[in-house]
């Protein structure tokens, strides 16, 4: 085999480990939750005062609670998550062909890992432990997320003096899995390090050309 290829498939693959070790963290949490807590406010588990809990519940749509219509948009969202892992796969195989920045393709693996953690809840969690939403059409592709870290951010109403938003009441209260964490911390690091992660190289200056200076005849010894 020739030995850049192989170069080159040794590099994906410690990519793809790191993939591969976020679906593993992100599915035992879930099993340890489903197993020994029980769902809802009666499992809750204090971690850092009353902001950081961990709290049992099950999320039928996308990231952080947020839901698609019933009952095909689930089915759709299963569909989209599955092409995403195709292409997320094929782009990182292509960014190590690329040499591209070992730390851009390792949040793309963070996303990869997180997006394959969902993905397993959504196609095979309503057969596994039942819990597909009542009505759904089938228990395939029709599970749900288990969810369980809470951060109580705040919940109350906003100051009057504040622009646009003063005097409106709030919930900031996400809940979400290792899956959904590693997706965001994958997205913040690419955001936050554009300019490392996509730095241009600086064209080589051109040589500089040294011409001999052009003299005049000597008229007298051309005479």
């Amino acid at each position: 085999m020739h030995p850049i290829l192989t170069n080159r498939q040794q590099s994906a693959a410690k990519f793809f480990l790191l993939a591969l070790f976020v679906i593993a963290i992100d599915q035992i949490s879930k099993w340890a939750v489903h197993t020994y807590m029980q769902p809802g406010m009666r499992g809750e588990i204090s971690l850092i005062g009353h902001w950081a809990k961990l709290h049992y519940t099950l999320n039928p749509g996308m990231a952080f609670g947020a839901e698609l219509p019933a009952p095909y948009g689930k089915l759709f969202l299963s569909g989209f998550r599955l092409l995403a892992v195709f292409g997320l796969s094929y782009y990182i195989i292509r960014l190590c062909k690329q040499r591209a920045s070992g730390g851009y393709i390792a949040c793309m693996a963070l996303i990869l890992g997180g997006a394959v953690g969902n993905l397993i809840d959504s196609i095979f969690y309503g057969v596994i432990y039942s819990n597909a939403p009542f009505g759904s059409p089938t228990r395939w592709f029709y599970g749900q997320v288990i969810d369980m870290l809470y951060l109580d951010i705040y919940e109350g109403f906003l100051p009057q003096s504040w622009p646009l938003v003063g005097g409106k009441y709030v919930s900031l209260w996400p809940i979400f899995n290792i899956a959904d964490s590693s997706i965001f911390i994958g997205v913040a690091l690419i955001l936050l390090n554009q300019s490392k992660f996509f730095k241009q190289e600086e064209p080589a200056a051109a040589p500089a050309t040294h011409s001999e200076p052009l003299v005049a005849p000597d008229s007298e010894n051309l005479a």
